[in-house]
């Protein structure tokens, strides 16, 4: 008898993982979804006894899943696998019915522990087996091995970010993208959304790997995030820019820290060096300007809940730190 499994998840690197992670005594029968909806569209066709859920995808995200699996009164065991590891997000996806959560990468021995409390044992073949129908692995691009590397380490900054702040962060799909420096300009006028903002830059650097790290706070943020620390709004600049720069050191510094153990480099960073306060996106630019030709990009917007703070994060590579960033992933990109 085979056992089926359905892995959702928006990353093609993740769901290949997840399927090589599951061990050959499982039988397992994968089937594959690549966001919300699919998932549940596959639930509503057949029964599956363990579900693997992302949290971070697009047309609907895990949290979103698990509403509606309990909404229909969907019968499978849930086992959220995710980068976004916050506390607030593991409390909120056990109290909306999932047995377990499993930190990305897998670890194997984590695996193996909640496979056997939810697979009965009479479920699990032991002895010789007849393989279920083979599963037809999802083809890999080189960006999707990014993508999926920069989502694990988003979720580490988002994880630091909430403990010190003791809030809940909304974590989007990261963007990353090959960009040359006019591009790159057009890029963070996007994000900034013609706000005044606050910027802060750090180098960071690590067996040849470089680059250049930017956060962006709008001005609106600062404000928002001065009441959620309990900072007189009419505070001083001295304590606005500690504030900024305590933003600055715990997402890069955290950032880099998921990024060194994936590629097996220790990363160090920079002190902060501020571009300015209340300032418009074009004088940001202008100090970033001439440090890059082209550039390879991860970035992302966090959001608090229940705020209107949002804290852009931009890591900008030097090209020349691709083919070594590449042959640290190569283990990621083997059958890509």
């Amino acid at each position: 008898m085979s056992f089926p499994v359905l892995i959702c998840d928006d990353s093609a690197l993740a769901r290949k993982q997840m399927a090589r992670s599951l061990p050959a005594t499982l039988n397992a029968e994968i089937t594959f979804a690549v966001h919300g909806l699919d998932a549940l569209e596959q639930l509503e066709k057949q029964s599956f006894k363990i579900m693997f859920l992302d949290l971070t995808m697009p047309e609907l995200d895990g949290f979103g899943t698990l509403e509606e699996i309990k909404k229909r009164n969907i019968d499978v065991n849930v086992v959220v696998v995710s980068g976004d590891i916050q506390p607030k997000a593991k409390e909120r996806v056990m109290a909306l019915g999932a047995k377990a959560f499993l930190q990305k990468p897998i670890d194997q021995q984590a695996l193996k522990q909640v496979l056997s409390e939810l697979v009965l044992p009479a479920e699990r073949n032991r002895a010789a087996y007849v393989p279920a129908t083979p599963v037809l692995s999802p083809a890999l691009r080189r960006r999707d091995i990014y993508m999926e590397v920069a989502n694990v380490s988003i979720g580490r900054a988002a994880d630091a970010l909430a403990r010190h702040f003791d809030v809940f962060v909304h974590l989007p799909l990261p963007n990353v993208n090959i960009f040359e420096v006019s591009e790159l300009h057009m890029a963070l006028r996007d994000l900034s959304n013609n706000d005044q903002v606050s910027g802060v830059c750090q180098g960071f650097s690590g067996e040849g790997i470089a680059g250049e790290a930017l956060v962006l706070l709008s001005d609106s943020s600062v404000s928002d995030l001065k009441k959620l620390m309990k900072i007189p709004a009419d505070s001083e600049e001295l304590e606005e820019l500690e504030l900024l720069m305590d933003v600055s050191n715990i997402l890069v510094g955290s950032f880099l820290q998921g990024l060194g153990q994936q590629v097996e480099v220790r990363f160090f960073q920079s002190s902060p060096v501020l571009l300015g306060q209340h300032i418009s996106i074009d004088s940001v630019i202008n100090s970033t300007g001439g440090t890059f030709k082209k550039t390879m990009t991860f970035e992302v917007s966090y959001k608090i809940d229940g705020t209107s703070i949002r804290c852009d994060l931009l890591f900008m590579f030097v090209d020349e730190s691709l083919p070594l960033l590449d042959n640290k992933l190569s283990y990621l990109m083997e059958d890509a």
